[in-house]
């Protein structure tokens, strides 16, 4: 159990640059605290006390605003960065090193009893306000802009944005390589290809000028009469 507390603790100190000591991140993340609650949880709905489960997951939910349902299963250094809001379903399946901002939501597309949540594989990065919904994987290494929602499988190592979510990046991943958290500095698509129309229409003004120009001083030559 003290093992599993320092690899907590170790984890966040890696992720969040704010953090200054252990006893400030042992009382003040909250992501943390939902993590340990979840553990309790999940020891007793896997022994299928479930009540149980459901009302410790539950009291999570209210001290901390996170909603991990004890179903779920989650690997080690799992980190969620303040927190508020995040939603996980009872089929969700999480990976090892995986960072959630807050906000994010790994939700269901049925009501049917079947695997209705996403897998996230590790090394997985999801912004702020995420929404991945279904029963599909991400890949290791992959990242989920802010404010995406994602609704089919995601490959290792991509990169997506929008609504619905595309891949706009795919790129190799060292294994010796620092857990990469720029999710906030993301390709833009729509900003690229609104770029490249401004710059096309620039150039359309150019010609229309050079024309209007060289109609002007034919004009002008015509309505001028010829000297004898």
């Amino acid at each position: 159990m003290f093992k599993n507390l320092r690899e907590d603790i170790n984890s966040v100190f890696e992720r969040d640059p704010a953090a200054r000591s252990a006893v400030e991140i042992f009382f003040c993340y909250p992501g943390l605290h939902a993590l340990w609650f979840y553990r309790v949880a999940h020891w007793f709905w896997v022994n299928e006390f479930f009540f149980l489960g459901r009302f410790i997951s539950h009291m999570g939910r209210f001290f901390t605003g996170i909603e991990i349902h004890p179903g779920a299963k989650i690997g080690r250094k799992f980190f969620i960065d303040h927190g508020m809001g995040v939603v996980i379903g009872e089929t969700a399946e999480i990976g090892d090193n995986v960072t959630l901002y807050h906000g994010v939501t790994l939700g269901g597309v049925t009501w049917d009893k079947v695997k209705r949540h996403p897998t996230l594989e590790d090394n997985v990065v999801i912004g702020s306000g995420a929404k991945v919904l279904g029963p599909f994987t991400v890949g290791k290494g992959a990242k989920i802009g802010s404010n995406s929602v994602v609704v089919k499988e995601v490959p290792e190592n991509a990169t997506v944005v929008g609504i619905p979510g595309r891949v706009v990046m795919a790129q190799e991943k060292k294994e010796d390589a620092r857990h990469d958290l720029q999710h906030g500095q993301l390709p833009d698509p729509e900003a690229k290809a609104i770029a490249c129309l401004f710059d096309q229409i620039r150039e359309l003004e150019k010609k229309y000028d050079s024309l209007s120009r060289e109609h002007e001083e034919l004009k002008k030559r015509l309505e001028t009469p010829s000297s004898r």
